[in-house]
């Protein structure tokens, strides 16, 4: 029997999502269509493991695929050339200096591609979210030129990646590397990966089933406040 797709109500933001067990199994764990990108919404949907991604012609789609990709900090992968690179110190770090900036560079078609999921009314939504602390980014300079980075949310002790660039080769690595260190600095426990990508199994990532990674949320979403860390860079 075809399962019916849940839509939400834009109009109502404190609307409940429907059990994530009732999510598709094809397309893999779309679980719900419509609703808004308010700061509530987005909010709430992080907390239960679900996010949103759609193309520009498409109404909001959310998912929570299964099973999903994560990283556990304390085994992040670092390959030998990667390794080298990061000692030879030529890439700067920073962190939230430029989020418009990075989520904007996200948003730029990749080689092959037309278009780009990052929507105005993504980046407005995400860029609110870093105005209230929640959303963050890390930063690869070279020379005194953005050339890489990614952004996501902290909730707790769990940092939900969500996209990121880069314009000279291993800038986004860097970052990503850096972010991971300095997470694991500050105590995080997951970073949440979304779904299996190659590039970051190579980082260590690996699946899980997604009522473990309901579990682990529960367990660290809520043990410190978002921003308290952040607000010491």
């Amino acid at each position: 029997m075809k399962m019916k797709l849940a839509v939400l109500d834009p109009s109502h933001p404190e609307q409940d999502f429907p059990p994530i067990s009732s999510a598709l199994s094809e397309p893999d764990g779309l679980l719900a269509v419509g609703g808004c990108l308010s700061k509530a919404r987005l909010l709430n949907a992080y907390r239960l493991g679900i996010f949103p991604w759609n193309s520009p012609d498409e109404p909001i789609l959310w998912w929570s695929p299964d099973p999903r990709l994560v990283l556990f900090p304390d085994k992040i992968v670092v390959s030998r050339s990667l390794a080298k690179t990061l000692r030879k110190q030529k890439f700067t770090i920073t962190f939230d200096r430029v989020f418009a900036d990075v989520i904007n560079a996200c948003a730029m078609p990749r080689k092959d591609e037309l278009g780009t999921w990052i929507t105005q009314g993504i980046y407005q939504a995400y860029y609110d979210l870093h105005q209230s602390g929640y959303a963050h980014s890390a930063e690869t300079w070279l020379n005194g030129e953005l050339v890489g980075g990614l952004y996501g949310i902290a909730m707790g002790r769990v940092f939900f990646g969500e996209s990121m660039f880069f314009s000279k080769t291993d800038a986004s690595k860097v970052a990503f590397v850096s972010l991971v260190e300095q997470l694991k600095h500050w105590g995080y426990k997951l970073v949440d990966c979304q779904v299996s990508t190659r590039h970051l199994i190579n980082f260590g990532a690996e699946e899980i089933a997604r009522v473990d990674f309901t579990n682990l949320l529960n367990q660290y979403c809520d043990e410190f406040p978002e921003s308290s860390a952040w607000q010491s860079l």
